[in-house]
């Protein structure tokens, strides 16, 4: 094997191509609401963690329990990235009509891009949150929200941080 690259070959690099069953796919007996989602900070150095929080609402008439997804996508990378990037999740219970904060941290690391070692890039990102992958095609309705944020400084080795 010559050609070491993922694209066409995993769900994260397809093109215009949907996985059959994505990650997180599957139906509930309740209906949830995102909202709320907010990011700390929102200018940060290149070595810097970020605090992701979102509100979960359960706006059914039953208990019921949400697989929250948190993605990352990279908007100008120096090397090919995947389309976006699963970097947390959390099952999460929730009593009919009531709703809760979840937290989330995205460590440097998570990032982080192979250029022959692993670096990390300035630059604008895209946060999504919701019960499903971002421009997941689904026959019960979920949301996904998105916001940016903007990482500050000059690239650097990910051991140098």
């Amino acid at each position: 094997m010559e050609n070491y690259t993922m694209e066409g070959r995993t769900y994260r690099y397809y093109g215009q191509e949907a996985p059959l069953y994505p990650f997180g796919y599957g139906l509930s007996y309740t209906t949830f609401h995102y909202q709320d989602l907010v990011l700390s900070p929102l200018v940060l150095p290149i070595c810097a963690n970020l605090s992701v929080s979102v509100v979960l609402e359960n706006t059914g008439q039953r208990d019921g329990e949400e697989v929250v997804q948190l993605y990352l996508r990279w908007e100008q990378s120096s090397v090919p990235v995947p389309h976006w990037q699963l970097v947390a999740f959390r099952r999460v219970a929730v009593p009919a009509g009531q709703e809760t904060k979840l937290s989330f941290q995205v460590v440097a690391e998570q990032r982080a891009v192979w250029a022959q070692d692993w670096q990390l890039e300035p630059g604008t990102f895209t946060v999504f949150a919701g019960g499903q992958q971002p421009a997941q095609k689904t026959r019960v309705p979920s949301e996904v929200l998105s916001t940016q944020f903007t990482v500050t400084g000059t690239a650097q080795p990910l051991h140098g941080c």
